[in-house]
């Protein structure tokens, strides 16, 4: 063999192959950049107009129990750690435990980076006071997006008027960028999906029907057997035809999938939905945080 001669035509090769990619136009280099999905992307919240990244962490499993268990310092460290790997939106509720902690635990991260959400679950007497106290409690001038928490009863926008005309005078004084109402229940659902005022829904959804809303309008059930998931599918792509912005929770069916293949499941689900701007995940340690963000990115790469 003419070694000499099979390295001319490996560099000749080589400078064709160069050539051409110089050559390429920036444009579809840059689409085919663009196409690579990952877990810690910047997206966009439906017609909002407000960005976030697309994996988001939690602050409320078990009602917040399982993160204030870390302690606050370790807590603290935790929020950094999921912003240092490119997490931006930050899921919290004033019943949460972790309510307090916020502010201690975004301290020294650049606010306008960051997206928050939280959640009001009572009708207070002053609606305004209360979304005042959430700026207070996270040392911040505004909430990114501000949810009625935990809806269960069809009709229940004619009971939380007064509350969600509350939250259109907030978002007048730019206390809150966007609003909307996190659901456990279809009937619930619906009714957020049929009123013109939801922006944001935070909907309960995995493949394997856990924890995700069904008929009964009940708040939480420790013994749900699951339901049909194909009703709740069906609402999203409502959402989506409206322009709603979109949140997927329960991901980890409420921290109930414990075996690696009914996350790798659910994720890959979740990933798979294209009506899903984001999802959150509440997290108790590093390690929990790298799994999600491994598992999304092939997740998307599978899905294209």
């Amino acid at each position: 063999m003419n070694f000499n001669h099979s390295r001319r035509q490996f560099l000749k090769r080589s400078t064709l192959a160069a050539g051409a990619l110089a050559l390429a136009p920036t444009g579809m280099l840059r689409a085919q950049s663009a196409t690579k999905r990952m877990a810690v992307d910047e997206v966009t919240l439906g017609h909002t107009g407000i960005k976030l990244s697309r994996l988001g962490m939690g602050t409320g499993s078990s009602g917040g129990q399982v993160q204030k268990a870390l302690g606050q310092a370790e807590f603290k460290r935790l929020i950094h750690y999921a912003y240092d790997q490119g997490i931006r939106y930050f899921d919290c509720a004033e019943s949460y435990a972790t309510f307090p902690w916020i502010a201690d635990a975004i301290k020294g991260l650049p606010r306008d980076k960051l997206f928050l959400q939280s959640k009001i679950g009572h009708q207070s007497p002053d609606v305004l006071a209360a979304i005042d106290r959430h700026r207070q409690t996270f040392n911040t001038d505004y909430i990114d997006s501000m949810l009625i928490h935990c809806m269960v009863k069809n009709g229940w926008t004619d009971d939380w008027k007064r509350v969600m005309d509350g939250f259109d005078q907030a978002r007048e004084k730019k206390w809150i960028r966007a609003k909307g109402v996190s659901c456990h229940s279809l009937p619930a659902l619906r009714t957020a999906i049929a009123s013109e005022w939801t922006e944001v829904h935070l909907v309960r959804v995995n493949p394997q029907g856990r924890r995700v809303d069904g008929m009964e309008e009940v708040g939480w059930d420790n013994n749900d057997p699951g339901h049909d998931i194909t009703p709740v599918l069906a609402e999203l792509k409502k959402m989506r035809a409206q322009g709603r912005g979109v949140i997927g929770m329960k991901i980890i069916g409420d921290g109930q999938f414990v075996h690696q293949e009914d996350r790798e499941k659910s994720i890959r689900f979740a990933m798979s939905r294209p009506e899903l701007d984001a999802v959150v995940i509440g997290f108790k340690n590093t390690n929990e945080v790298d799994e999600a963000i491994r598992r999304m990115n092939l997740a998307l790469a599978a899905a294209g």
